[in-house]
């Protein structure tokens, strides 16, 4: 079963406008380059031909991406902030530094700016999710070790 991914209802209907466009404009704007390449003659060497082979191949990879979070999503809107949910955007202080990362907690989707995103699946998601500013949480890293980070704020 695929992943249930978090997104706001903005983001829902910006993505369900992309993939309709792209399965309708897009598909027929392709097709008519492609083809204007056909005419152009020897396939091999036919680099606008190739170019937009490829840029079709990218085109169906996108529809297949946003037809599969449309599909495997819940709509969510963003609380008040009390505690760590998707949509909301978190400080994080780690255990030893000084300085503090904000992260959108959420989709990737969602990414707003120059905020991080990080995944409800994610070791430090599942370790965020419903913890409220000022609590710790304790999650593995990549290479095993424990890591502990402290929630300074939450923002709806």
């Amino acid at each position: 079963m695929a992943d249930t991914h978090h997104i706001s209802r903005a983001t829902y209907d910006r993505l369900f406008e992309e993939h309709r466009d792209l399965t309708t404009r897009g598909r027929v704007e392709i097709a008519e380059i492609i083809e204007t390449a056909r005419l152009m003659g020897d396939l091999k060497e036919n680099g606008d031909y190739h170019a937009a082979k490829e840029e079709q191949g990218k085109m169906a990879g996108r529809i297949a991406h946003l037809a599969g979070i449309l599909e495997n999503c819940e709509i969510t809107e963003r609380g008040a902030g009390d505690t760590v949910a998707p949509g909301t955007i978190v400080e994080l202080r780690y255990e030893g530094d000084s300085t503090t990362e904000r992260m959108l907690y959420g989709s990737i989707e969602e990414q707003q700016g120059d905020v991080d995103v990080v995944s409800p699946g994610s070791p430090l998601g599942q370790a965020l999710e419903g913890k409220a500013a000022g609590e710790t949480a304790t999650f593995e890293a990549p290479n095993g070790s424990p890591l502990t980070v402290e929630i300074v704020s939450i923002q709806g």
